[in-house]
């Protein structure tokens, strides 16, 4: 069976702009794992670090039950996703514990540096995947398998300089979102922090109309999330497409992207 994790910086962010693929790739057989690098324990106002990384641990296991996806517990904390040799070790473990064929993560623009070194790890753990040399933490063997890594669009659509931040391809969603939307709801503790830190008014709220303005981008489907794939340079042997080859019409290329790319 074919795998894909997404790996993302906090609670929620695999909700917010990545598992809608992940669901339409789990109904094409694909085994899906769950993997946020910080514990979410800034994100509240109201409970302390210790009640918040136990509050949002709890939410992000119902999250990934809902998606029928394999969760893999956080390594560090919420402004502590550095890039970092500890770090990659620990990414590097679960990469090759897995053995994906896909990687979705982070624009390598955002708005916020834990997404983007968040992005910086996934992206070196699976270039990291094959190296016997490269001790992991803990000790994992390495694998062989071919990987593609995706990026997502950055959460608002741009980059940290606010720049508009174009997909290579859309993946349709609606049929799945109704899964998503549920997912990101088990994030019940994140409403408040959300509506009093970022002025979101409601995160649920939020999330349809980004996708939705995704879907609009497409210019085919009502809900849909965007995609950048990585150079296939050290990750595979061709310039393969496994999400394009693996979805079908439901995944669109946008042609005008990647004629620009050459």
């Amino acid at each position: 069976m074919p795998r894909a994790i997404a790996i993302a910086a906090h609670p929620d962010d695999i909700e917010f702009v990545m598992a809608g693929t992940l669901l339409r790739l789990q109904e094409k057989g694909w085994e899906i794992h769950y993997l946020n690098l910080a514990s979410g324990n800034c994100g509240s106002l109201e409970m302390d670090a210790q009640q918040t990384r136990i509050t949002r641990a709890k939410e992000a296991k119902e999250a990934a039950k809902i998606l029928g996806a394999k969760y893999h517990p956080p390594i560090c904390d919420d402004l502590e996703i550095v890039y970092s040799v500890e770090l990659l070790r620990k990414v590097t473990a679960v990469v090759r514990e897995v053995g994906p064929e896909i990687v979705l993560t982070h624009s390598p623009q955002d708005y916020m540096e834990d997404h983007m070194n968040a992005s910086r790890l996934a992206v070196t753990a699976a270039f990291a995947r094959g190296m016997p040399n490269f001790r992991v933490e803990p000790p994992t063997p390495p694998v062989a398998n071919e990987v593609t890594v995706y990026h997502a669009l950055p959460h608002g659509l741009r980059d940290g300089l606010r720049r508009r931040v174009h997909a290579g391809a859309w993946v349709d969603t609606a049929p799945v979102h109704d899964i998503k939307r549920a997912a990101l709801a088990a994030h019940r503790s994140q409403k408040d922090w959300l509506d009093k830190s970022q002025g979101m008014d409601s995160y649920l709220v939020t999330m349809d109309q980004l996708s939705e303005e995704v879907g609009r981008m497409s210019g085919r489907f009502r809900h849909a999330e965007g995609w950048r794939r990585h150079s296939h340079l050290g990750f595979s042997g061709a310039e393969i497409d496994p999400l394009a080859e693996a979805l079908g019409s439901s995944c669109l290329i946008n042609e005008a992207h990647e004629s620009e790319l050459g």
